[in-house]
């Protein structure tokens, strides 16, 4: 199945199954993913998608914007360029420039960056809570799904990699999150409302990250 969209033709995967309720996804290939109940009929899924279409665009525009920003060279927010240094042991960034010495290790780099920079913002978040919480054991690691991860068992706290590449209000509010749950371990009201006492505009970033 196939939906025009402002001129575009969009591929409609059905993924029919015991739901209760029917899902849209738009995911990073630009195809429109609807998870529905396996006795929905084609007529009844069109109009699902077309009473959602203004939801379905704001997804598409969503993923078009990751894909731009998933072509650059992004460091705390801002673009770099890349400049490879044969004698460049560490990697350094300095007025919008990335000097590393093997391009085909930028991810290492990355992460590199990230571990020293998440464990300074980490010390920073950490001063700043009255709560008594344990000092995490902070671990940095590509996640494909997840920003952030709570161990409470093993009394750490796991920071995507790739959250180096965006604002330092996005790591922050990763970080508060986390931390949040050596409190509250959910995602109840309670949890959310301590979130905010460190992250008042919390909805917000979430919102934006969302649109990264």
């Amino acid at each position: 199945m196939y939906i025009n969209i402002d001129g575009n033709d969009y591929k409609v995967i059905i993924n029919k199954k015991n739901n209760k309720r029917t899902y849209i996804r738009v995911k990073e290939d630009l195809n429109i993913y609807v998870y529905t109940n396996k006795y929905y009929m084609n007529f009844e899924i069109k109009k699902i998608i077309n009473d959602n279409i203004d939801d379905i665009k704001n997804m598409i525009n969503i993923m078009n914007k990751k894909k731009i920003n998933s072509d650059k060279n992004m460091y705390l927010g801002n673009e770099v360029d890349i400049v490879c240094v044969s004698n460049q042991r560490y990697p350094e960034v300095f007025n919008n420039k990335l000097y590393i010495k093997d391009i085909s290790k930028l991810n290492d780099y990355y992460k590199m960056l990230a571990i020293d920079y998440f464990k300074e913002r980490l010390d920073f978040i950490y001063c700043k809570f009255i709560d008594t919480i344990p000092y995490p054991v902070l671990k940095v690691r590509s996640m494909k799904s997840r920003y952030g991860v709570c161990n409470k068992k093993s009394n750490s706290i796991t920071i995507n990699s790739e959250l180096i590449k965006m604002d330092v209000k996005y790591i922050d509010y990763v970080i508060i999150h986390e931390l949040c749950h050596f409190i509250y371990f959910d995602h109840s009201s309670d949890f959310w409302n301590k979130v905010s006492e460190y992250c008042p505009e919390y909805k917000k970033v979430k919102k934006e990250m969302k649109e990264w």
